[in-house]
C-alpha cells in the first residue's frame, strides 16, 4: 500500500520506492478500475479494544484502512505519496460515506502538526530504511497511544505459492521491538503471521507490532 522504504542502515536512500514508482505503480494497478483491496487482515484484532479518537494511517495507498477505521468513529489523515492512490481513496471513502482527510506527501519529509492517538503503518515504504521509517512514525504517536506496524518479514517456504518481498522492505521482529522499548513503550504484541490477498494465489508473511506509548 503507499510510499514504500527499506530496511537498510544509516539512512541510504532506498531505490524504487520513490515517489515517482509508486505513482506508476499505482497506475499500473488500477487502470480504469476501482480499487478491489480489503482493509488489512489484522487491523480489527489489534484496534477493536482501542477507544476511537485521531489516526494517521501512514502509506495509506487506496485507504482500505483509513475508511474502515472512519467507519468504526476515528478522526482519520491518510498519508500517500502517490496522487493516483489519493485519488482512489477519496473514490473509497465517498462510496462508503466515510470522512477521511487524504495528504498527499512524502513521509521522509512531512510531519504531522498534533500527533495521534493511533498510528498504523501497513505494508509502506518509503526511500529510508524501513527501521529508520518506523522510528520516524512513532514520533508522531500521542502520550498514551499505539503504533500499529505491519511489515514484511521475508520468510516463505519452498511451495511456489509465498510472495517473497523486495530484501529491502524485510523487517524482523527483534529489530521492530527494540526500538520501542520500555520505559518509553510497552509493547503490547509481536508476531508474525501469513495472510493471503483476495484475488492472489501467494501468502506474504508479516511480521505485527503494536506498541503503546508511555504517558510521561
Amino acid at each position: 500500500m503507499a510510499s514504500r522504504a527499506g530496511a537498510g542502515q544509516g539512512g541510504a536512500v532506498i531505490d524504487g520506492f520513490e515517489k515517482d514508482a509508486w505513482e506508476r505503480h499505482w497506475r499500473e494497478t488500477l487502470g480504469e478500475h476501482a480499487p478491489a483491496d480489503s482493509p488489512g487482515p489484522y487491523l480489527t484484532a489489534e484496534t477493536s479494544e482501542l477507544r476511537p479518537g485521531t489516526a494517521l494511517d501512514a502509506g495509506c495507498g487506496t485507504g482500505a484502512d483509513a475508511v474502515l477505521l472512519a467507519e468504526r468513529g476515528w478522526t482519520v489523515t491518510g498519508v500517500d505519496v502517490a496522487p493516483t492512490a489519493l485519488a482512489a481513496a477519496a473514490e473509497r471513502a465517498g462510496r462508503a460515506g466515510a470522512s477521511v482527510r487524504w495528504v498527499e506527501a512524502d513521509l521522509t519529509t512531512w510531519a504531522p502538526e498534533a500527533p495521534f492517538d493511533l498510528v498504523l503503518t501497513a505494508y509502506a515504504h518509503a526511500s529510508i530504511p524501513q527501521l529508520d521509517l518506523y522510528r520516524r512514525l512513532g514520533e508522531w504517536v500521542a502520550p498514551g497511544g499505539t503504533l500499529l506496524i505491519v511489515g514484511h518479514s521475508g520468510h516463505g517456504d519452498a511451495t511456489g505459492h509465498d510472495e517473497q518481498p523486495p530484501e529491502a522492505s524485510r523487517v524482523t521482529l527483534p529489530d521492530i521491538t527494540a526500538l520501542f522499548a520500555a520505559p518509553a513503550w510497552r509493547i503490547r504484541t509481536a508476531r508474525e503471521g501469513a495472510a493471503t490477498v483476495p484475488g492472489h494465489p501467494v501468502r506474504h508473511h508479516d511480521v505485527v507490532v503494536r506498541a503503546e506509548r508511555a504517558t510521561s
